[in-house]
């Protein structure tokens, strides 16, 4: 019974983190129907400014005398420049193609992935970088013989804060209705005034903020970052987002849930090196029996 509670807390650590990233892929897909292959690559920026701005503080002695104070800091230069990196990613790679064939965009996803990637590895080296995490990983507690760190607690309360923010937000101000007419009808939306432009870069600003606060998440539980973290983690979010419904919120942190605790019992009781494998696995039944996921809208296949 411990170890099925202490994998049921690892499980929703990781599938904390996998619901945050597949939030971003999600609402890219709900409002221009694109599979941002890229957005792995913002969530391991994320992770890098992180450790920068944390290692930078260690040095000046700031982050020893005010570790709260370093963390919010962590977080919200690694949010700022991700949003912005959005902003240029949408405007330079997405928006001129947005009139042209889903494989256009979709190769030109590849690309940008492909590219900042690159650029991250010849910008910050092929080594991992360390996070300076003994300020944060040090307290543990103990429930029902499942021990859980403190780091554990910031991560899936600071994901559920996030969420919950994100879902007032869509459901709640005036640019939250406005991205969710875009999505529906981007012509009509136009007509009520609405602008698309506008709204499609807000919603690439939102899921690469929620992604960079994964990435600073991930590098404070695993101690390190390196320059293709955002690769397998980038995949798993995407098979969440499929899993729980493309272009569904809710099914998007029930994706990213399932993928995490799949993942975590996989490794625990059968074997680690397939928990990938069963991870997928779940994905295919899953859309084999339900293709548009398990909280996504029946598609009337009669329209043309």
């Amino acid at each position: 019974m411990e170890t099925f509670l202490q994998q049921m807390v690892n499980g929703l650590t990781l599938g904390a983190v996998y619901a945050l990233i597949a939030l971003g892929y999600t609402m890219v897909y709900g409002i221009i129907q694109l599979i941002n292959f890229a957005h792995g690559e913002i969530f391991a920026a994320g992770g890098y400014i992180g450790v920068i701005t944390l290692s930078f503080l260690q040095s000046r002695g700031v982050l020893e005398a005010h570790p709260t104070l370093g963390l919010v800091l962590a977080f919200a230069l690694a949010m700022v420049y991700c949003a912005f990196l959005a902003v240029a990613l949408e405007r330079m790679a997405y928006r001129p193609l947005r009139d042209a064939s889903r494989l256009s965009l979709l190769l030109s996803a590849l690309g940008m992935s492909i590219f900042f990637s690159n650029g991250m590895m010849l910008c910050q080296g092929v080594y991992d970088k360390a996070y300076p995490i003994q300020l944060y990983s040090t307290g543990q507690f103990t429930v029902g013989g499942a021990v859980v760190s403190y780091i554990q607690v910031y991560i899936f309360v600071g994901a559920l804060i996030l969420m919950i923010g994100l879902n007032l937000f869509v459901n709640r101000t005036r640019l939250g209705k406005a991205m969710r007419a875009t999505a529906q009808d981007k012509v009509m939306s136009a007509l009520l005034g609405i602008n698309a432009n506008r709204t499609i870069t807000i919603t690439f600003v939102i899921g690469s903020v929620l992604a960079a606060a994964a990435g600073v998440m991930v590098g404070l539980y695993y101690g390190s970052v390196r320059f293709d973290m955002g690769f397998i983690p980038g995949i798993k979010a995407f098979a969440a987002a499929v899993l729980g419904g493309i272009g569904n919120l809710t099914g998007a942190v029930l994706g990213g849930m399932i993928i995490g605790m799949v993942e975590v019992f996989a490794a625990g009781y059968l074997a680690s090196e397939y928990k990938d494998v069963f991870a997928f696995i779940i994905l295919i039944l899953v859309l084999y029996f339900r293709p548009t996921g398990i909280m996504g809208e029946q598609v009337d296949d009669t329209r043309v």
